[in-house]
């Protein structure tokens, strides 16, 4: 499982809404999520959003039906627009990003790890191959792909009808190119992970024993049309999108091979002037706030049929009068507000249940940048398992979800989401509110509580637990108050992390540094369209931010995608055992998932929520029109 802050890799969100119009994947490049920013994603590292994109149903019917939980309501909403009307020429489209932060602006998938900027560039950050609606790669695309399981390689075919938008053809050195970033320490990418090691010579040239990665090969040539991975082992996951083995996005090696690589995140060809080969073009930037994204003339599919596209962030204090409006043609909706614009006319609402988590994470140790892991703490302070359970057990999530998104939002059992079909273990119950046991668990370990209330660590000393959280909508506040009440009535003394809830940026900024005053944090991934946690939460995973590292879940983790996990049904197995252990263990505590919501005016055209249409595939916007 990877993750994409569109995008890809992982990604954190900050309130009870995912939005559609963005996406995060790590461990992958492309355009399907990952569990990241982030995927995959990353689908990032630092997996960074407020919103998300909705993908993860293996639908392609016109509406979606929630029955992940079984404490989630019946609700259905239509997937894509219905607009029968001829559509008119050089028409434009404005698109909000809800997002109480500015957008870095880090136009590379190789180094972004922020849902916004793959929101901001999904108009033009197509990835290398096409999928499905169920994600698995097939043929058609920017590429084609080939496995060969007995030779243990991937053949990647460049159609050779693609170029950058500066008219240069996308070659074999691009696909390269962009392993090298990835793996250079000199990027700072947060990338490269356990899985993509996987690629014979990858560990070496990320030492610096080789200026080349032995395991990619170009037959015909840097300027060729043909790659060949080469993998000690091949993996089951291998034929979906978002699988995090191979990268699937390329990087214009002709414009940037001067740029150094501990310059390249820094330059203007990364952040003010960028080269896609998707349908649009970025056009015009104005840093952090909007961008406008004109056709790419090169583009190798369909014509696109807009002559202007225009992103923009939005308040999310202003964002519901943006709606009510009819401010933006496309706008993610937050399930905490939904209500209040259901009935605005002349707009569609569509909806999907992504593949998306939020989570509570305990800090027990720190990542090792010599060593390339994370290396857990047995004294940290949260590395008790009844500790962290005690605490999941007195939230009242369910509570929680009903009072502010009716029912949008919904408690999950498990870190596998119910829509990854029989992998998910349905038999696990997660952390339902119980301050019975939640007390009872502090007691065994030895958690007493003093006259005030409160109680002392094993040792006897006082207890403060220190607890990021970020900004969001008008009702996070009064979230994350409850949540501290909750812990503060089993005896928990709970305090904010700078004493305040924190934008975006420097909440993750502490989480993936591992800040000394942070010691569990509320998050969430966005995650790929391949279920495998590996990329998650490994031990060589940078965006395992709580720095768990047990022999036990290296064991099991290696299970999922081992060589006997062709075997489908060894695979369900170990994906429910690595689910059963890490609840036991409570090192990561699954929240909620939620209904994506994008308001989506009338006269927009060709515009859809599943993995071939526009908010799952960057192509896919070459599509979209409007009618008047």
């Amino acid at each position: 499982m990877k993750t994409t802050l569109i995008f890809r890799g992982k990604c954190g969100i900050n309130e009870q809404s995912v939005n559609p119009t963005v996406r995060l994947d790590s461990g992958r490049g492309g355009n399907t999520m990952k569990k990241a920013a982030v995927a995959g994603l990353v689908t990032l590292a630092s997996v960074l959003a407020v919103t998300l994109t909705a993908c993860g149903s293996n639908s392609s019917s016109s509406s979606s039906t929630s029955s992940t939980s079984t404490s989630a309501k019946k609700i259905s909403f239509p997937v894509a627009t219905k607009n029968d009307k001829p559509s008119v020429s050089g028409g434009t489209l404005t698109v909000g990003m809800i997002s109480d932060t500015a957008f870095k602006g880090i136009f590379n998938e190789e180094l972004s790890e922020d849902a916004n900027d793959s929101t901001v560039m999904q108009f033009g950050a197509e990835s290398l191959f096409k999928t499905n609606n169920t994600y698995k790669i097939v043929d058609g695309g920017a590429a084609n792909l080939k496995l060969d399981q007995k030779a243990k390689t991937a053949t990647i075919t460049i159609n050779p009808n693609v170029k950058w938008s500066d008219g240069q053809p996308l070659t074999a050195d691009d696909i390269v190119y962009a392993y090298k970033i990835i793996a250079n320490p000199a990027t700072k990418s947060s990338r490269y992970t356990d899985s993509l090691k996987d690629i014979v010579g990858m560990a070496e040239y990320n030492a610096g024993k080789s200026n080349e990665i032995s395991g990619i090969s170009t037959p015909d040539g840097g300027s060729g049309k043909t790659v060949v991975l080469h993998f000690q082992t091949m993996k089951p996951g291998m034929t979906q999108s978002g699988n995090g083995y191979f990268w699937e996005a390329a990087a214009p090696y002709h414009y940037l091979k001067d740029v150094p690589f501990k310059s390249l995140m820094a330059s203007d060809k990364i952040r003010k002037k960028p080269l896609f080969f998707g349908p649009y073009q970025l056009s015009k930037l104005v840093a952090g706030q909007s961008a406008v994204w004109t056709p790419n003339k090169y583009y190798y599919g369909a014509k696109p049929k807009l002559s202007k596209i225009t992103i923009e962030t939005v308040s999310p204090a202003t964002a519901p009068s943006a709606v009510k409006n009819k401010k933006y043609d496309i706008m993610g909706v937050s399930n905490s507000w939904y209500k209040n614009v259901k009935n605005t006319k002349g707009v569609t609402f569509l909806g999907k249940i992504p593949l998306f988590y939020s989570y509570l994470g305990f800090k027990v140790g720190k990542w090792d940048n010599k060593k390339g892991e994370n290396v857990e703490n047995p004294k940290a302070k949260m590395n008790n398992a009844k500790l962290r359970q005690a605490i999941a057990y007195a939230m009242n999530v369910d509570q929680v979800n009903e009072k502010f998104t009716g029912g949008l939002s919904f408690r999950i059992p498990t870190l596998i989401p119910a829509q990854f079909g029989d992998v998910f273990d349905k038999s696990a119950k997660g952390f339902p509110n119980n301050m019975d046991k939640a007390n009872k668990l502090l007691d065994e370990a030895g958690y007493k509580k003093g006259k005030d209330g409160y109680r002392t660590d094993p040792d006897g000393k006082k207890l403060t637990i220190h607890f990021a959280a970020m900004s969001g909508n008008t009702n996070q506040e009064a979230i994350i108050k409850n949540y501290i009440q909750q812990w503060k009535k089993v005896g928990l003394r709970v305090e904010l992390t700078n004493g305040r809830l924190m934008e975006m940026n420097s909440f993750y900024d502490k989480v993936q540094n591992d800040s000394s005053d942070v010691d569990m944090f509320q998050a969430a991934w966005s995650l790929s369209s391949e279920p495998s946690p590996n990329d998650l939460f490994s031990a060589g995973a940078p965006f395992n931010f709580t720095r768990m590292n047990t022999p036990e879940q290296t064991k099991l983790l290696s299970q999922i995608d081992s060589e006997k996990s062709f075997d489908h049904s060894y695979r369900v197995t170990a994906f429910k055992k690595w689910q059963e252990y890490m609840n036991k263990e409570a090192y990561v505590v699954p929240l909620n998932n939620s209904w994506g919501l994008t308001a989506v005016n009338d006269r927009v055209k060709g515009y859809g929520l599943n993995p071939t249409q526009a908010a799952g595939s960057s192509a896919a916007w070459a599509d979209v029109s409007v009618t008047k």
